[in-house]
């Protein structure tokens, strides 16, 4: 390296790039996986296409990662070390959506609605930044915080099971079932003197579902649990990074050797395979749907722009106005080509930016390595079959730690905050945290409300969202600037 050459501009030895480029792909694979695992389920489709919807999650998380660091042209990518990936913030707006649209058709509509929303955060990118003032810590900790909460009740529902369907708490008697089978084909045969069944009469679940909460997947997901705090415990650098990751492994080991994971759709699957786009057909633009994700991207670009002010702390390298507009269009050109490529919103990581931070190697050139590796990983549909095949109660004990964390995330940042001197910020974050928590607990509160906007309201995360920055409005005013911004990024890092 001469002295001219900046840390983050230095090209290291392709054997070290490698390793540490490996290193941020460990780093947030546990975080890349879950999201496709999370819509694949929710939108019921069949074990082959959430494994393409994994690999092509990997394949896009490479190209963005590729783009954010490296550049392309002056007007996309922020040149500093970045990994890309799917944000946990749209996670609850796709998941209403996938519940109201299950299958094929859900797909293509999530997906519209993340290329309009892509576009939208491209165009607005440059007018974000001018937003800063209305995002104070009090808030960003705020909606970081509901998002971790909302997130834990899918954590939840893969240990025990989900409320509807096959795993239900209950289960209709199957006694009462068939009398009912028999007095429906009695009232239908002829000269029947019984009264026709009134039509869509249901008997109430009424006997316990063995398949809801067994103490076999409660011990197992515990195991996973104990599995990841022990390496965060007493485990350093690396592997302490890496513990959700190796959490997952020992979970999935476990579960085969109990024969709990089967392994026939990844026998079958191929070894190389593209990535193609419009996968599922052609998208489907609802204009409601758009709105709802274009709403989610300001929150996303918001979380961004903190990202990358640390970022430019921690390498020393200055993020000008002209680097953070590049670095929010990136997220807008990622989106869409998640839309294309059969996937979700792009964001930057956060816990890479951490890594950066306890390594203390500043080199973009190293998250292009990682973003290389995630491209090669994407084609390999035996990766993406894998990762299918892993029982959900496994995925349910890794993702208290992974959701926990993102609400811990949240309660730091916001104890950088002044509740002693100004309780206002007390109802900012009590009335917003309560918005945000209505949809977990009453989820079918706007069943009056027109269904248009049901995606629109349907996400504690976008209700905590506008609570937050509105009440800040009316008891601080627009007193967030950069500096705070890149203060509160930065302790959500430490």
């Amino acid at each position: 390296m001469t002295s001219t050459t900046h840390s983050v501009d230095e090209v290291l030895p392709a054997p070290r790039l490698f390793a540490l480029g490996l290193q941020h792909v460990l780093v947030m694979y546990a975080g890349a996986i879950a999201v496709p695992l999370i819509i694949g389920r929710a939108l019921k489709l069949p074990p082959q296409d959430v494994a393409f919807l994994i690999s092509a999650d990997l394949f896009v998380c490479g190209i963005a990662s590729i783009l954010q660091s490296m550049g392309a042209t002056q007007w996309f990518g922020i040149k500093l070390p970045v990994m890309m990936g799917v944000t946990f913030a749209a996670v609850g707006p796709m998941a209403s959506m996938a519940v109201a649209n299950p299958g094929v058709d859900g797909a293509r509509m999530i997906f519209g609605a993340i290329i309009g929303a892509g576009i939208v955060t491209v165009l607005i990118a440059p007018f974000v930044s001018r937003m800063l003032r209305f995002f104070p810590p009090v808030v960003t900790g705020t909606i970081i915080l509901v998002i971790g909460v909302s997130l834990m009740k899918i954590g939840i529902a893969w240990i025990f099971g989900l409320g509807v369907g096959p795993t239900a708490p209950k289960l209709v008697d199957p006694a009462n079932a068939e009398w009912l089978k028999t007095v429906t084909e009695a009232a239908g045969a002829a000269g029947a003197t019984l009264p026709a069944v009134p039509k869509g009469l249901a008997l109430a679940p009424s006997v316990p579902n063995p398949a809801y909460a067994p103490v076999s997947n409660i011990v197992l997901s515990l195991v996973v649990l104990a599995i990841v705090v022990c390496v965060a415990r007493f485990t350093k650098g690396f592997l302490s990074n890496i513990a959700v990751l190796i959490g997952i492994i020992a979970g999935g080991v476990i579960a085969a050797g109990l024969g709990l994971m089967h392994f026939e759709k990844v026998a079958s699957a191929a070894w190389f395979a593209p990535i193609m786009p419009f996968h599922f057909g052609m998208p489907i633009f609802s204009p409601v749907l758009i709105l709802t994700m274009v709403l989610v991207m300001i929150v996303v670009m918001i979380e961004s722009t903190g990202m990358f002010l640390a970022l430019g702390e921690m390498t020393g390298r200055q993020v000008t106005q002209p680097m953070l507009s590049s670095g929010l269009r990136m997220d807008g050109l990622g989106t869409i080509l998640g839309g294309v490529f059969n996937t979700f919103p792009y964001t930057s990581f956060s816990q890479n930016v951490g890594l950066v931070g306890v390594t203390g190697i500043r080199s973009r050139f190293v998250c292009v390595a990682g973003g290389v590796i995630m491209v090669v990983l994407g084609l390999i549909p035996k990766m993406g079959a894998l990762v299918e095949a892993l029982p959900t109660v496994v995925l349910g004990g890794a993702g208290i730690v992974m959701f926990g964390m993102v609400a811990a995330t949240g309660i730091r940042i916001l104890t950088a905050v002044d509740f002693k001197t100004n309780r206002n910020n007390l109802f900012v974050v009590g009335i917003a945290v309560g918005f945000g928590m209505i949809p977990v607990v009453a989820p079918d509160f706007h069943m009056w409300l027109p269904k248009a906007i049901g995606p629109l309201v349907d996400s504690g995360i976008l209700l905590a969202s506008i609570a937050s920055v509105v009440l800040n409005l009316v008891f601080n005013g627009a007193t967030g600037d950069a500096a705070g911004l890149r203060e509160a990024a930065m302790s959500a890092e430490a």
